[in-house]
């Protein structure tokens, strides 16, 4: 006697009972999967971007558009700051490292960053081919900027104002130049055109726009000239004193800089700073809420369809009584009629599973491409993890229970009875 393929003629007989469990069952674990891949997957990348930063500071504004502008560059900036007192700042003993970035200019989408190359030592950035940059308008490309943009060394280019993407505003006069080729990384770098700070005030500064500010040094030039002849040359303020940078990304030395800089920042200067760890755990603690509801909604599903399973089965079960009567006669016994109704259920959980998790991962993957473009992280399609292996069996529990309960009535079965009714 074969059960198996009785079990599933069992479970085909009735299509659109067995068609409406399965898709309650596939839509929950497609949910789930889906929510635990896409809030698992975001938390790890926006970690890998912000641990080699302790502190940004930058100009006063929202601490939280601060960190996704200046470390994970995807949001508008605060503003700017004098390099001056960032450089002030960075001097003090609790200040391991204090990296500059200036920002503001674009090639087709890619961010420029103004820079020196210990940012790159921040998130481990090593050359693939070609060499750093060395003067200003050089440049290194990181990998996904390079395998988009199709620039190869030697190539020059010329970028546009702003971060979208604009060639109606371009700085022709100052093409940059491509230096090297960064190896990926798995960071924000692989999305970034990384060059020198001087490189981005030369390209604003020569053009009268407002990164460097240059109306204001040119004021300012203008109202100490009368003093100039007694000050002498040596006490004349040169450009430099007036450039400005958008962001300091700082290392702390020891965790004491943790508690005393953020708050002497904020309080004794015209500068903001904010602590990335802090503010995407923050971000995190919001969209957590959301990713909690869904999970809620998919789980609510789950036990309807596990519900739906039971009812389903118990239907069967009462219908098919002269059915297993039958199979009584011809030598079943209750452990095989009962072993019948589990693998229906079984064949409804192992394929609403199989499909809920496909589904799931087409949906990580198609959200993959809005991602990336949007803001250059990818999704990968992971093979099931452990949660998803304790999801499964949680699945097929429901369904032992459910089989169990609707299957009660094969253990009394009065077969002469059912016989001669029928």
């Amino acid at each position: 006697m074969n059960l198996t393929k009785l079990a599933y003629k069992n479970l085909v007989s009735k299509p659109l009972n067995a068609l409406l469990s399965l898709l309650l069952l596939v839509l929950s674990i497609a949910l789930v999967t889906f929510m635990l891949q896409l809030s698992g997957q975001v938390g790890k990348n926006l970690d890998r971007n912000i641990r080699p930063v302790d502190m940004v500071v930058g100009a006063k504004g929202s601490p939280l558009q601060l960190v996704l502008s200046s470390v994970l560059h995807i949001d508008a900036p605060t503003g700017n700051i004098a390099l001056q007192e960032a450089e002030a700042l960075a001097k003090n003993p609790l200040i391991a490292k204090a990296v500059p970035v200036s920002y503001g200019d674009n090639y087709k989408g890619h961010r420029i960053l103004g820079t020196d190359t210990t940012y790159l030592g921040l998130y481990g950035a090593t050359l693939a081919s070609g060499s750093l940059f060395q003067e200003p308008l050089e440049v290194v490309l990181g990998d996904r900027a390079y395998q988009q943009l199709q620039l190869e060394i030697g190539d020059t280019f010329v970028s546009s104002h702003g971060l979208a993407e604009n060639a109606m505003d371009a700085h022709d006069g100052h093409p940059f130049v491509v230096k090297g080729i960064l190896k990926p990384t798995g960071t924000v770098v692989d999305q970034l055109i990384v060059t020198p700070l001087e490189s981005i005030w030369e390209v604003h500064e020569h053009e009268g726009e407002s990164l460097g500010h240059v109306k204001e040094k040119l004021d300012e030039h203008e109202g100490e000239s009368a003093d100039h002849a007694e000050e002498g040359p040596d006490e004349h303020e040169s450009g430099e004193d007036h450039r400005e940078i958008t962001a300091m990304l700082i290392k702390f030395r020891n965790p004491l800089g943790l508690v005393q800089l953020p708050r002497f920042i904020n309080e004794n200067t015209n500068m903001q700073a904010a602590l990335p760890n802090f503010e995407i755990q923050r971000l995190l603690g919001l969209l957590g809420t959301g990713v909690r509801t869904v999970n809620a909604i998919a789980l609510a599903i789950l036990l309807v369809s596990g519900l739906s399973i039971f009812i389903g089965l118990l239907k069967a079960v009462r219908e098919r009584r002269q059915e297993l009567a039958l199979l009584r006669t011809y030598g079943a016994t209750t452990l095989q009629l009962l072993w019948t109704v589990l693998l229906e259920g079984l064949f409804l959980a192992v394929s609403g599973f199989f499909m809920g998790w496909v589904l799931g991962r087409l949906g990580l993957w198609g959200l993959s491409g809005h991602t990336r473009s949007a803001y250059g992280y990818d999704l990968t399609m992971p093979m099931p993890t452990a949660t998803e292996a304790l999801l499964f069996v949680c699945i097929v529990l429901i369904t032992v229970l459910a089989v169990f309960l609707a299957s009660l009535s094969i253990f009394k079965l009065n077969i002469s009875k059912i016989l001669s009714d029928e």
